[in-house]
């Protein structure tokens, strides 16, 4: 624990930059105040290499260490907010009506920039260090990941493996959690359009109710996990959105459904792809009813390299001692476009205990301050771990 000391030196300063970015937040790749703070940061640590708008908004700096030639190392932090109201109550709640930072993307872009303050001093690693600040985690595709590796960023500043890291409510201040192998699921997403006949509510025989139709397709698409699917492999299918009629005396003409698959397997979303439209149209033809279906593969996998994981579990255990960091932690659902770096460089992705909070995505969210020193000294860790002088 005592070199977690060493970072606290920044905490004061990072909890500065962190509640002010928590208090200005932005979206999507409309960045354009966040990207200037950080860009100004990174100058006033000494760091001579800034290349801004990247994915419009993004931004690489590069550190060079003292250490002679290497490889260059890329570390990525995410700046996005969420169209949230906030009800966190903290006295640096947002104060830009409709947006928060209500996934941590604030703490991330603070820890990111304290291990730039840090590294631009001591320089004590050798060949480079890229730091990725990356707009738009939060949006459908093309998200600022994607468009960032579309962008060439990688054999630009020739990033050799990529690392990144998101904070976890429930896991203690001070605690990591990574696994080799997926950590986190695959995002695929879909629409499904049922088209029947409208009519009154009150003659159901004259129609073809595409809503009692879209319900049947609804309970229908459940069993393409607990009746279809090997029960020792992970998917999830689930229908979030449903549109009819806007009348109580109304049978519209068609209904429209989408919802999201999550799993761990490009096999399965072949699966999912295929048996989703075949139960729909099955049902839907069953009730003489025709049935539209788009499939939007959009985030894959977040697969974690072995080496890139040894390396993180090693600068981790470095950091806060084997007993808390969780070294197979249980793999996520969830989506995240970091999973494009993963697919053109190796390296892993690691989770950062953010203490007793709210969980992400929720209005009473707030990134944890007492994280900082700990992600801070994480970052430190790896680049001196991997790019040792």
């Amino acid at each position: 624990m005592r070199s977690v000391e060493t970072f606290r030196d920044v905490q004061s300063e990072a909890t500065e930059w962190r509640r002010y970015l928590h208090q200005n937040p932005e979206l999507d790749y409309q960045l354009h105040n966040t990207a200037t703070f950080v860009a100004e940061k990174l100058a006033s640590f000494g760091i001579n290499h800034i290349e801004t708008g990247v994915a419009e908004t993004g931004i690489v700096a590069l550190i060079q260490g003292e250490g002679g030639d290497g490889p260059a190392i890329g570390l990525r932090a995410d700046m996005d907010a969420l169209p949230i109201v906030e009800a966190s109550n903290k006295p640096w709640s947002s104060q830009i009506p409709g947006k928060m930072h209500a996934c941590g993307h604030d703490g991330h872009t603070a820890m990111l920039l304290g291990a730039a303050k840090h590294l631009a001093s001591t320089r004590n690693f050798k060949g480079s260090v890229a730091l990725i600040f990356q707009p738009a985690e939060e949006v459908e595709l093309p998200s600022g990941g994607l468009r960032m590796v579309q962008e060439g960023i990688m054999d630009r500043f020739g990033i050799s493996q990529v690392f990144g890291m998101h904070n976890m409510p429930g896991m203690e201040i001070g605690k990591f959690g990574i696994c080799d192998g997926p950590i986190m699921g695959s995002q695929d997403d879909f629409d499904l359009i049922v088209k029947g006949r409208g009519g009154h509510a009150a003659s159901p025989h004259r129609a073809i109710d595409p809503v009692v139709i879209a319900a049947q397709i609804i309970i229908g698409l459940q069993t393409l996990v607990s009746r279809k699917t090997d029960p020792i492999e992970s998917l999830v299918i689930s229908v979030t959105k449903l549109n009819a009629a806007q009348a109580y005396n109304i049978i519209p003409d068609h209904v429209e459904i989408a919802g999201t698959v999550r799993t761990l397997s490009p096999d399965l979303q072949d699966f999912a792809e295929r048996e989703i439209l075949a139960a729909a149209q099955g049902i839907g033809r069953g009730f003489g009813a025709d049935v539209e279906f788009k499939y939007r593969r959009s985030v894959p996998v977040t697969f974690n390299h072995t080496e890139g994981t040894n390396l993180a579990i090693t600068a981790a255990r470095n950091l806060v001692g084997p007993a808390s960091v969780d070294d197979n932690i249980r793999v996520s659902m969830e989506a995240e476009d970091f999973a494009y770096m993963l697919e053109t460089r190796p390296g892993a992705y690691i989770m950062i205990g953010n203490g007793p909070t709210a969980g992400v995505h929720h209005p009473a969210y707030d990134f944890n301050d007492e994280a900082l020193p700990y992600g801070i000294g994480y970052w430190v860790k790896l680049v001196e771990t991997v790019l040792a002088a």
